[in-house]
Protein backbone atom coordinates (compact mmCIF):
# COMPACT_ATOMS: atom_id res chain seq x y z
CA UNK A 1 0.00 0.00 0.00
CA UNK A 2 2.73 2.18 0.56
CA UNK A 3 6.15 3.03 -0.73
CA UNK A 4 9.13 4.65 1.47
CA UNK A 5 12.01 6.60 0.31
CA UNK A 6 15.13 7.80 2.60
CA UNK A 7 17.09 10.49 1.97
CA UNK A 8 20.35 12.06 4.18
CA UNK A 9 18.84 14.66 6.48
CA UNK A 10 20.31 18.27 5.60
CA UNK A 11 19.82 19.26 8.88
CA UNK A 12 22.85 17.51 10.53
CA UNK A 13 22.66 19.11 13.93
CA UNK A 14 20.07 17.13 14.57
CA UNK A 15 20.53 13.40 14.44
CA UNK A 16 16.97 11.79 14.60
CA UNK A 17 14.65 10.26 11.45
CA UNK A 18 11.92 12.58 10.45
CA UNK A 19 9.06 11.63 8.54
CA UNK A 20 7.01 13.23 5.75
CA UNK A 21 3.96 12.22 4.16
CA UNK A 22 2.39 12.52 0.44
CA UNK A 23 -1.40 11.14 0.88
CA UNK A 24 -2.81 11.90 -2.08
CA UNK A 25 -6.55 12.53 -3.09
CA UNK A 26 -6.68 10.30 -5.91
CA UNK A 27 -5.69 6.99 -3.62
CA UNK A 28 -7.92 8.48 -0.59
CA UNK A 29 -10.99 10.38 -2.06
CA UNK A 30 -12.57 11.39 1.62
CA UNK A 31 -10.89 13.18 3.93
CA UNK A 32 -11.40 10.80 6.72
CA UNK A 33 -9.76 8.47 5.56
CA UNK A 34 -6.50 10.26 4.44
CA UNK A 35 -6.53 12.39 8.16
CA UNK A 36 -7.12 8.64 9.42
CA UNK A 37 -4.31 7.13 7.54
CA UNK A 38 -1.55 10.05 8.27
CA UNK A 39 -2.54 9.67 12.00
CA UNK A 40 -2.04 6.02 12.19
CA UNK A 41 1.39 6.53 10.16
CA UNK A 42 2.95 9.07 12.44
CA UNK A 43 2.08 6.97 15.22
CA UNK A 44 3.57 4.00 14.40
CA UNK A 45 6.94 6.29 13.40
CA UNK A 46 7.16 7.75 16.89
CA UNK A 47 7.81 4.33 18.40
CA UNK A 48 9.88 2.78 15.86
CA UNK A 49 11.85 6.21 15.58
CA UNK A 50 14.50 5.62 18.28
CA UNK A 51 15.25 2.34 16.30
CA UNK A 52 15.80 3.95 12.57
CA UNK A 53 19.13 5.70 11.32
CA UNK A 54 19.13 9.17 11.23
CA UNK A 55 17.25 10.19 8.06
CA UNK A 56 14.37 11.94 6.18
CA UNK A 57 11.72 9.39 5.30
CA UNK A 58 8.59 9.57 3.18
CA UNK A 59 6.14 8.03 3.14
CA UNK A 60 3.55 7.46 0.01
CA UNK A 61 0.54 6.25 -0.69
CA UNK A 62 1.02 3.74 -3.92
CA UNK A 63 -2.35 2.13 -4.47
CA UNK A 64 -5.65 3.15 -4.14
CA UNK A 65 -7.43 2.44 -0.84
CA UNK A 66 -10.27 -0.35 -0.38
CA UNK A 67 -13.77 0.34 0.77
CA UNK A 68 -13.18 -0.66 4.40
CA UNK A 69 -14.19 0.63 8.02
CA UNK A 70 -12.10 3.38 9.30
CA UNK A 71 -11.19 0.66 12.14
CA UNK A 72 -10.24 -1.94 9.83
CA UNK A 73 -8.24 0.63 7.57
CA UNK A 74 -6.19 1.57 10.50
CA UNK A 75 -5.32 -1.70 11.67
CA UNK A 76 -4.50 -2.24 7.88
CA UNK A 77 -1.88 0.49 8.00
CA UNK A 78 -0.41 -0.15 11.24
CA UNK A 79 0.33 -3.31 10.73
CA UNK A 80 1.92 -2.42 7.13
CA UNK A 81 3.58 0.43 8.92
CA UNK A 82 5.22 -1.55 11.42
CA UNK A 83 6.87 -3.94 8.76
CA UNK A 84 7.91 -1.09 6.87
CA UNK A 85 9.64 0.79 9.50
CA UNK A 86 10.94 -2.86 11.24
CA UNK A 87 12.54 -3.76 8.01
CA UNK A 88 14.17 -0.07 7.95
CA UNK A 89 15.46 -0.56 11.37
CA UNK A 90 17.70 -3.69 10.60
Amino acid sequence: MFVVSAAAPADETDPTARLGLVIAKRFAPLATTRNAIKRVLREAFRHQRPGLPARDYVVRLHSRVTPATLTALKRAVRSEADALFGRISK
